[in-house]
């Protein structure tokens, strides 16, 4: 009976890859800056689990005997979104970012867009999407234009309030859009983005859905579907991959997806969890909210012995992240990062694993995990650990 999870803790960067500055990202260091600006904070799991020998950390030594196996993923792929970072973990490298839209999109393509669901448009810029709702949120509800907004990663976003325009219909026009949003203007999401609440005091709601393009090659979720390998997702893993392969529970919150990682732990006897931690990204990093991603570590780590003691003998479980998403910059956007590489369970030798060259790394060592053919990119460690 086997059983292997890919956490991701979304956004959580480990410092500069090779080419941060080229991205416009010169100096983000998600996990190094958090724990700087705090002067260091007590994060005794992760402590002991390695993280501080993945890269110095401010605040976290190496112990002489960590838990885990630990290193950095340096990114292969183009690009630094959440579905980059995924299918490169799952063995998909891009050549090409997908397409960005910095100063809006096409008039005739939103014309169509238009026509095609029966809303106007506003907005139609770069922007924080909580900003953008406050600028533009009243005069929605006034006329039902449609909120549509993109930001420096590839995503075509229509906000909403949930009085004004039900859900249904939000999601049947991000259907729309995901299916115009191909060739030559692929985006690699179209994201609805609904909010309640009056001018002055409007709120996300945790009723966001993610479409994502498909992906553009086999991955180690179809290598796995193959095999007959069961697979739980938690978080919006099924978005990130259009479905392929994978249903998951969303969860609005770390807490929650905590939660849904010890239900599948004590319930699936054999298979795959892919695991999305949503907080560090959604809610901090890109509001810039230093407090609350420093509050998230420690959540996380006074969270990490409650996964560790569900963990049966032949459990591979690997921590890592998708991007960076840096508090403590003047950027509310992704950042083109390094993440860290925690590999638990009772068969795992804490070996250092050095500087993977790509993410793709850890999805080969799972797919060598479960016996099923390799993944076009990355390869595996699994033998480097598995005692």
């Amino acid at each position: 009976m086997k059983r292997a999870a890919i956490i991701v803790l979304d956004g959580l960067g480990i410092g500069e890859a090779p080419d941060t500055a080229a991205y416009g990202d010169a100096g983000s260091d998600t996990l190094g800056n958090a724990l700087r600006a705090a002067g260091g904070l007590p994060l005794p799991q992760l402590e002991r689990l390695g993280l501080g020998c993945c890269r110095p950390l401010t605040g976290i030594a190496c112990p002489a005997k960590p838990v885990a196996a630990h290193g950095v993923a340096l990114p292969a792929s183009q690009g630094k979104d959440s579905t980059t970072g995924h299918w490169e973990i799952c063995g998909i490298l891009l050549e090409r970012p997908f397409r960005t839209y910095p100063d809006g999109f096409p008039e005739d393509l939103l014309a169509e867009f238009s026509r095609r669901t029966g809303h106007g448009i506003l907005g139609n810029k770069a922007a924080s999407g909580t900003a953008i709702i406050a600028e533009l949120g009243k005069v929605h509800q006034g006329t039902g234009q449609w909120i549509v907004y993109t930001s420096a990663d590839s995503v075509f976003q229509v906000a909403a309030h949930e009085d004004t325009i039900a859900l249904d219909e939000l999601y049947a026009a991000c259907r729309i859009a995901r299916e115009m949003l191909v060739r030559e203007h692929a985006v690699s999401r179209v994201i609805a983005r609904p909010f309640t609440g009056r001018p002055g005091d409007y709120r996300r709601t945790p009723n966001r859905k993610d479409f994502s393009i498909a992906p553009v090659g086999t991955t180690l979720l179809d290598c796995l579907a193959t095999a007959g390998v069961p697979r739980v997702g938690i978080g919006k893993v099924d978005d990130l991959f259009a479905g392929r392969n994978i249903a998951s529970e969303h969860t609005p919150t770390n807490r929650d997806a905590y939660r849904l990682i010890e239900r599948a732990l004590d319930e699936v006897a054999t298979g795959f969890i892919f695991v999305n931690v949503i907080e560090f990204d959604q809610t901090w990093g890109h509001r810039n909210d230093v407090v609350g991603f420093q509050e998230g570590l420690q959540e996380l780590d006074a969270w990490l012995p409650r996964l560790l003691g569900r963990l049966r003998a032949n459990d591979l479980v690997i921590l890592t992240a998708d991007h960076g998403n840096d508090p403590t910059t003047p950027s509310t956007d992704h950042s083109r990062e390094a993440v860290p590489v925690l590999v638990v369970g009772p068969r795992v030798a804490a070996q250092p694993l050095g500087v993977r060259r790509t993410f793709a790394d850890m999805g080969a060592t799972v797919a060598e995990y479960f016996g099923v053919p390799p993944l076009a990119a990355g390869t595996s460690f699994l033998r480097e650990i598995w005692v």
